[in-house]
């Protein structure tokens, strides 16, 4: 973790709101830095090159108004009346030339002249102050053929040195001569300049195609380093002196060779020195500002992230779950506002975490702890201690069926009800009642043994014996009660609630009331799953077998059909009974793909009948789940094709309480199926709950009266009576009339006496394999009934 000031880290708001501002302060004080540096430079090279231009004419007019100062000198020189009469003695005569070369001497010294000539009108040389005064007759020659009017400097070059030359001419009054005065070019102009600005000046001589000084008020070195600086063009540039920066101007002295220059210079550091110093107090001004500022910007970005680490730290309270301290509101800008968005955030998350806690724990219908919070109970006091305890589990008995006729509604009122007695009954126990769902309770005893909890379960069962009265119903309960006990039968919570449930379906299927758990039925529910793990891979294996039982035609006696039923051929237990398999098909819908084999077996034995000269319709039980399925005609269909067989050669039967499950869906279903001329059957009919008002609407063809009432109708006149009304009831709906559980020839008889089409069962003739079935048809022969009396049946029918 970072033991950085807040303001300091950048991970930090507070440390980034710090940074943007002093990044931006500083941004725009660079920026003005740059800015005022580049006027300040821009200013100072204007200013500059003003001044330098304004030296160059200074100069050039020092330079003039010395031209001027000289020539007066030789024209002085030239109108003196000693000078004339000494060079208007005879030149022959001894000591004329020494006189005319003192006189020159006198004069060249007393104006410092570097050399002075005199020359005859023919430019002869006639005396001079110095032994080379020969070379200087070229520019006598120069200036007398070519004034230079347009000189006013009067400059000159010779043998590489600068001379300032003035000629005047000699006249007696006659010309009879000329006097030339040079003067070497020194530093005076230059230092008078410098004395009347800032400005230095260096005096170039071009050398081939450099620059050497001749004259200047700069050391030799610096002045040799600012030649060599001269740019190829252009009259102002750059230079550097010992680190010092300047500016300078280059002006040519002499047109058009330009061989003669100055270079005109003034100091840039000098010229921005004020300026550096306006610089130096901006950057102080700048550095107390940034200072300043910082301590601003530290205390703005407190100002909002304390606030915010505020919001921050509610927000680790309520992801820790901490949902009763409220977020209180700081100030009355936008973060108050987060502040009040928190504060109702925290107390929607409360209210919904109430709920979610009461969702998860407790039966919002019936206000009792849920199968969580009872397993969460359960398992608490299993760890706590090895005491005694009993789990009952209650299961209402006919409650869907309360469900289906008086609707949902009463329902959870009944559940409710039913809650109330159970607490009623044992709020003085310290029981704990849960409902785990549906109609299921389950109820923990601690320290209850399996006589006390037998005894608990009797005194539910005793309660449950008084009727309900709700509204104005009146409803019967009726429980089946599963007890498990621990530390006997488990210390695990799943096991023991498991264990109950066992208990429980089996007092329901026996109808004890309640039962203990007993390690028989937990092996029974094992097998059981086992087998259906392995009816999974039966079809595959070819294990199934298709029995079929014939159906007669009690008129005639001949078979006109047979029902298909599935057997099972294990490997290893034989021959398994169907009810030890179908109904876990059913429960796990591996129903449908018992079905389809059946159908697809049933299709290619009536083809197979057909080749042999037989018309066989074969009926096909279809389940509660088949008739939900919406993609059943077409399923059928395709399996019919496969065979060739058509949907006149299969009788579907449904029993009463797959249609009740779902009518209107059975109905779509069942009118899609008689569409495609499939002839459809009610089985079982008599022991359900459907209505004449469903029988009528469904597009059934025929019914089948139960085996029970069919095979007590010989002694029983009631049963008798049923099958009777049963039968024109059927026929005068257009249906016709199956009998299952024809086991005498007597009930033959009978059935064929009150009208019945067709009959079934062991006395026509048991399921048999269905190649045993297609060996024995050919040889069937009703049996002989004449000695069949029914003279007794009849007249208590009539």
């Amino acid at each position: 973790m970072s033991t950085l000031p807040a303001f300091l880290n950048l991970r930090r708001l507070e440390g980034r709101i710090v940074a943007l501002f002093l990044a931006l302060l500083l941004v725009v004080q660079l920026a003005s830095f740059a800015v005022i540096r580049s006027s300040i430079e821009r200013n100072a090279n204007g200013a500059i090159a003003a001044e330098l231009k304004t030296g160059e004419r200074v100069l050039r007019r020092l330079l003039a108004q010395e031209a001027v100062r000289r020539g007066d000198a030789a024209e002085l020189l030239a109108k003196d009346y000693g000078f004339k009469e000494a060079i208007g003695l005879p030149l022959a005569e001894a000591g004329t030339v020494e006189t005319i070369r003192d006189a020159l001497s006198n004069q060249g010294e007393r104006i410092g002249a570097s050399v002075v000539v005199y020359a005859d009108n023919e430019l002869k040389l006639v005396a001079a102050t110095r032994e080379d005064a020969g070379r200087f007759l070229g520019l006598l020659q120069a200036r007398v053929n070519k004034p230079a009017a347009g000189d006013a400097m009067q400059l000159a070059l010779l043998d590489g040195q600068a001379y300032q030359v003035v000629v005047a001419q000699v006249r007696t009054p006659a010309p009879v001569g000329w006097v030339l005065m040079g003067f070497a070019l020194d530093a005076a102009a230059l230092q008078d300049l410098k004395s009347l600005s800032d400005l230095r000046a260096v005096v170039v001589i071009k050398t081939g195609t450099a620059w050497r000084p001749l004259v200047s008020n700069f050391d030799s070195e610096a002045a040799r380093s600012l030649a060599g600086q001269i740019p190829a063009a252009g009259e102002l540039f750059a230079a550097e002196v010992d680190g010092e920066q300047w500016r300078g101007r280059f002006a040519p002295l002499l047109e058009p060779q330009q061989a003669l220059a100055v270079v005109l210079l003034r100091s840039f550091d000098e010229a921005i020195a004020p300026y550096r110093q306006l610089q130096l107090t901006l950057l102080a001004l700048t550095l107390i500002g940034v200072g300043v500022f910082a301590l601003g910007a530290v205390l703005t970005a407190r100002r909002i992230s304390g606030p915010i680490k505020t919001l921050s730290d509610s927000a680790e309270r309520l992801g820790r779950g901490d949902y009763e301290t409220p977020v209180r509101r700081h100030s009355s800008d936008e973060v108050g506002d987060l502040a009040d968005a928190f504060e109702a955030m925290r107390q929607g998350v409360r209210s919904r975490d109430e709920q979610v806690h009461r969702l998860a724990f407790w039966d919002p219908l019936t206000g009792l702890p849920n199968r969580e919070q009872f397993s969460q109970q359960l398992a608490a006091r299993l760890a706590r201690d090895n005491s005694p305890r009993a789990v009952l589990m209650l299961d209402l008995d006919r409650f869907k069926h309360v469900n289906d006729v008086l609707g949902h509604a009463f329902g959870d009122r009944l559940l409710c009800s039913v809650a109330q007695r159970l607490q009623a009954l044992h709020r003085d126990s310290g029981a704990l009642l849960a409902r785990l769902g549906g109609d299921e309770f389950v109820l923990l005893l601690d320290g209850a043994d399996q006589a006390t909890a037998l005894a608990a379960a009797a005194r539910i069962q005793a309660d449950f014996e008084a009727p309900l009265h709700i509204d104005d119903q009146t409803v019967d309960l009726g429980a089946g009660i599963g007890i498990a006990l621990a530390p006997e039968h488990g210390r695990e919570v799943s096991q023991l609630l498991a264990r109950a449930e066992l208990a429980m379906y089996a007092a329901k299927r026996r109808q004890h009331g309640s039962m203990v758990y007993e390690a028989a039925l937990d092996a029974g529910s094992q097998e059981s799953l086992s087998l259906l793990g392995e009816l999974r891979r039966a079809i595959e294996g070819q294990e199934l077998r298709l029995y079929l039982q014939p159906k007669v035609d009690l008129r005639d006696g001949t078979i006109v059909s047979a029902e298909a039923l599935v057997r099972w051929q294990h490997p290893v237990r034989g021959l398994v009974p169907p009810m030890q398999f179908i109904p876990f098909a059913e429960q796990t819908g591996f129903i449908r793909a018992l079905t389809a084999w059946v159908i697809e077996e049933s299709a290619r034995l009536t083809q197979e009948a057909r080749r042999r000269g037989m018309a066989v319709r074969i009926s096909v039980n279809l389940s509660t789940r088949d008739l939900m399925d919406q993609e059943l005609p077409a399923k059928i269909m395709a399996l019919l094709a496969r065979h060739g067989a058509a949907p006149a050669d299969l009788c579907l039967e449904i029993t009463e309480s797959a249609i009740m499950d779902d009518p209107q869906r059975a109905l779509t279903t069942l009118e899609r199926l008689a569409e495609l001329g499939f002839k459809l059957s009610i089985d079982d009919f008599g022991t359900g709950y459907s209505s004449l008002a469903y029988l009528k609407r469904l597009p059934v063809n025929e019914l089948k009266i139960d085996s029970s009432f069919v095979m007590a109708m010989e002694r029983d006149l009631d049963d008798a009576k049923i099958v009777r009304s049963t039968i024109e009831l059927a026929h005068n709906l257009g249906l016709s009339v199956v009998a299952e559980g024809v086991e005498t020839g007597k009930a033959w008889k009978l059935l064929a006496e009150l009208g019945c089409d067709e009959g079934q069962g062991y006395f026509i003739g048991r399921p048999v394999p269905a190649s045993q079935f297609m060996d024995w048809l050919p040889s069937w022969q009703p049996p002989d009934l004449s000695h069949e009396s029914l003279d007794t049946v009849m007249a208590g029918l009539n």
